[in-house]
């Protein structure tokens, strides 16, 4: 336990020891079997954070079997070759190593924190999590009784109902439609052999991203990721089309019984690599960044006392692209957010901002952009983003001189192209007044 308590506090100061983003120097490196990796190599502090992730995650489900990518992540730490799930836990603690496993719409991820002195040990462990998984029965239902508790809970969540309705209407067949831990009809009929084919799907060699930081050279790392990847399959399933979302601009109401209703907005949004996306995520910053100095805040809590919260967001996937946002207002009131905020999206698509809305919100997205590199594992994940979005390693030089290249013209331009309030779609979920009877009511 001392060297685990000796792990916990490395990762607790180590941040305070990083370089800003300008000065970080981000290698790349082409390990032996051909895979690449992205490394920014720290030697103050003996200690590693890796991150892996695998292009194509919930997508890969197939219809009938919404979930299944979900189950088979979360079971990759129940045991794994010769050690069941009590074994494979006792293995991580005695090497001081922290192992966590996600999947989401778009990619499954692996994290791994450990002390350098470890690297090898904790390298061979969690090559047998990826390879050799033993997705034992009673594993399975264990980690299946936690999902499905999950997805029982999500049914008394308004926003969590108001976010799958949302996905429902803007998605329709797309996997993205579907949630990514699956439905409470979906997941009890997965089988073993499901999970099986689900973990030779995802985890594959052609798709994976990895980044590192910490005490590990560039030798070690190529030495690391070609031992972990050893026994995955080279190729995956088929990833999903990239489609054009279309949102209709109407309300759609979803009757639940509570005081609060809660409601998510969408409407079409703009890809990562255009080149106006610097313009629509500045300007985002103005309309609903989610700070106090964001107009939807202003205007919806601060002037008229109709929610304690409002955001919007540029909410760019692999496969299609969004700007959303949530609201929550008592069943009195949210009528009237909903009419704020689709006339504050108008007046922004007319009139743009101005010259010192411009300067503020420049100032804090370039300010806090280097707050973000705060430790290892906050790199090694920023690393492995900017993969996934195909960026460049130098991009952590660029981003912020992006940013202040915006002008008001720019904004003005791009709100105008890219905002229309008539496309702004709103899931309400509660039991609000003030809405057309006409309008789309939808039960759960």
């Amino acid at each position: 336990m001392k060297t685990l308590a000796l792990a916990t506090g490395l990762v607790a100061s180590f941040g305070f020891a990083l370089p800003a983003a300008a000065a970080i120097d981000i290698q790349e490196v082409t390990t032996e079997a051909g895979f690449e990796a992205w490394l920014v190599e720290e030697e103050s502090v003996p200690f590693v954070s890796l991150e892996i992730r695998f292009e194509g995650g919930a997508v890969l489900d197939p219809a009938d079997k919404a979930g299944v990518t979900n189950l088979m992540v979360g079971l990759l730490e129940e045991g794994a070759g010769d050690l069941d799930a009590r074994g494979f836990a006792a293995a991580q603690e005695s090497l001081a190593a922290s192992f966590s496993y996600d999947a989401g719409h778009d990619a499954v991820s692996v994290s791994a924190r450990f002390l350098t002195e470890n690297m090898d040990e904790v390298v061979a462990l969690l090559q047998d999590s990826l390879s050799e998984p033993r997705f034992d029965e009673d594993a399975i239902e264990r980690v299946r009784a936690q999902v499905m508790s999950g997805l029982r809970s999500a049914q008394n969540d308004p926003g969590e109902i108001a976010e799958r309705r949302a996905a429902e209407l803007a998605f329709g067949d797309h996997p993205y439609a579907r949630p990514v831990s699956g439905t409470l009809e979906s997941v009890p009929s997965l089988t073993r052999d499901d999970i099986v084919a689900a973990h030779e799907t995802a985890l594959v060699q052609d798709r994976v991203r990895i980044g590192a930081s910490g005490d590990i050279s560039a030798e070690e790392l190529s030495e690391l990721i070609d031992t972990l990847m050893e026994g995955l399959p080279e190729t995956g399933g088929d990833l999903p089309r990239k489609i054009e979302v279309k949102t209709d601009g109407g309300v759609t109401v979803v009757p639940f019984d509570t005081p609060q209703s809660v409601a998510v907005f969408e409407q079409p949004g703009i890809d990562r690599h255009d080149e106006d996306f610097f313009p629509a995520y500045v300007m985002n910053e103005i309309l609903g960044g989610g700070g106090f100095e964001a107009r939807l805040t202003e205007e919806v809590r601060v002037k008229r006392g109709l929610t304690y919260g409002v955001y919007s967001y540029l909410a760019t996937r692999d496969y299609a692209d969004l700007v959303m946002g949530r609201v929550q207002s008592s069943n009195e009131t949210v009528a009237e957010a909903v009419e704020v905020i689709r006339d504050e999206w108008g007046r922004m698509a007319s009139e743009g901002v101005t010259e010192a809305e411009l300067e503020q919100a420049k100032t804090y997205l370039t300010g806090a952009y280097p707050l973000r590199f705060d430790g290892n594992a906050a790199i090694a994940s920023i690393l492995v983003g900017m993969q996934m979005d195909d960026l460049t390693p130098d991009y952590v030089n660029t981003r912020n001189g992006k940013i202040e290249a915006v002008t008001v013209e720019d904004v003005k331009r791009v709100a105008g192209e890219l905002l229309d309030p008539d496309a702004l779609s709103f899931v309400v979920v509660g039991d609000p007044e003030g809405f057309d009877e006409a309008q789309d009511v939808q039960g759960q």
